[in-house]
C-alpha cells in the first residue's frame, strides 16, 4: 500500500464524549442514550437516529449550533483518540505510506482534529469538503488527495455502509475494523466478510498490510483466514 486512509469516528476517536454530550444537552441518563443508539447500529439506521427517538421533532442540525452558541459544542483532546492512534500513524509514515485522515465530521472537527498534531500528512472532514459519506463524491475527493492508484490505496473504517461498501465500490482497498457499535455488531456479516480486503482489530495491525498490493483482493482476519470476492450489499443497512 501506497496511501492509507482513516475515518475518524471509532476509527481515530472514541464516541463516548460525543453521545455524552448529547445526554446531557437533552436531560437523560447516558445510558439511555447509549442503549437507542445501539439499537439503531443493530437495525442498520443511523445512529443520530437515536436523538430523533428522544426528539421526534428536533432537528439535529439547529441542535447542534444551539448547543455550540451556549458553550457546550464539540471538544476533543487527546484522551479521546485510541490509545493505538498515534503509534500506528507514526510506524506507517515511517515505513514510507501517505496517511490520510478522512471522514463524515464537521469544519470544528476538523480545527481540533488538526490540533492535535496527528502523525498525518493530511486530516480533512466531510463539512470542509461539501461531502459526506457515504457518497460516491466524498470517495472521489479520497481518491483524488491519495496520490497513489486505487488499488493502491486502502480506506480503513468501522462502518460497513459508510466506509467499507462505498470505498470498494470506488475501486479503494479496504480494511474493516472491528472497533465502535457498528464495527462489532456487523463484523461477521457475509457481506462484511465479503466486501473486505482487510479486517483488523486494531490500527497497528495496518503496518503489516503495507506491502499488501496482490490482487484479486482478499481478506485477512488476523487469524489467518483469506478470502475474495465483493458480493451485494446488506439491504437494510442505511445508505444501500
Amino acid at each position: 500500500m501506497e496511501t492509507i486512509v482513516l475515518g475518524i469516528g471509532e476509527t481515530l476517536v472514541r464516541d463516548d464524549r460525543h453521545w455524552a454530550s448529547w445526554a446531557n444537552w437533552l436531560g437523560v441518563p447516558a445510558h439511555t442514550l447509549s442503549a437507542l443508539v445501539g439499537a439503531a447500529v443493530a437495525q442498520g439506521r443511523d445512529a443520530t437516529d437515536a436523538l430523533r427517538v428522544l426528539r421526534p421533532d428536533m432537528d439535529v442540525d439547529e441542535a447542534y449550533l444551539a448547543r455550540a452558541a451556549a458553550g457546550r459544542g464539540e471538544h476533543l483532546d487527546e484522551s479521546d483518540l485510541y490509545p493505538d492512534v498515534r503509534p500506528a500513524l507514526a510506524e506507517l509514515r515511517a515505513a514510507g505510506v501517505r496517511v490520510v485522515v478522512a471522514g463524515n465530521g464537521t469544519v470544528r472537527a476538523g480545527e481540533l482534529l488538526r490540533a492535535l498534531d496527528l502523525p498525518a500528512d493530511l486530516v480533512v472532514t466531510s463539512d470542509e469538503w461539501g461531502v459526506r459519506k457515504p457518497d460516491p463524491a466524498f470517495f472521489a475527493r479520497v481518491v483524488e488527495v491519495a496520490e497513489a492508484e486505487r488499488s493502491a490505496t486502502l480506506y480503513v473504517g468501522d462502518h460497513p455502509a459508510d466506509d467499507l461498501f462505498p470505498a470498494a465500490a470506488a475501486g479503494l482497498r479496504t480494511a474493516h475494523l472491528r472497533r465502535g457499535a457498528y464495527g462489532h455488531w456487523w463484523a461477521e456479516h457475509p457481506d462484511v466478510v465479503g466486501a473486505a480486503d482487510f479486517r483488523v482489530n486494531a490500527l497497528t495491525e495496518l503496518v503489516g498490510l503495507v506491502g499488501a498490493h496482490s490482487a484479486p483482493p482478499a481478506f485477512e482476519d488476523g487469524s489467518g483466514a483469506v478470502g475474495s470476492g465483493r458480493p451485494a450489499r446488506v439491504s437494510y443497512l442505511r445508505g444501500l
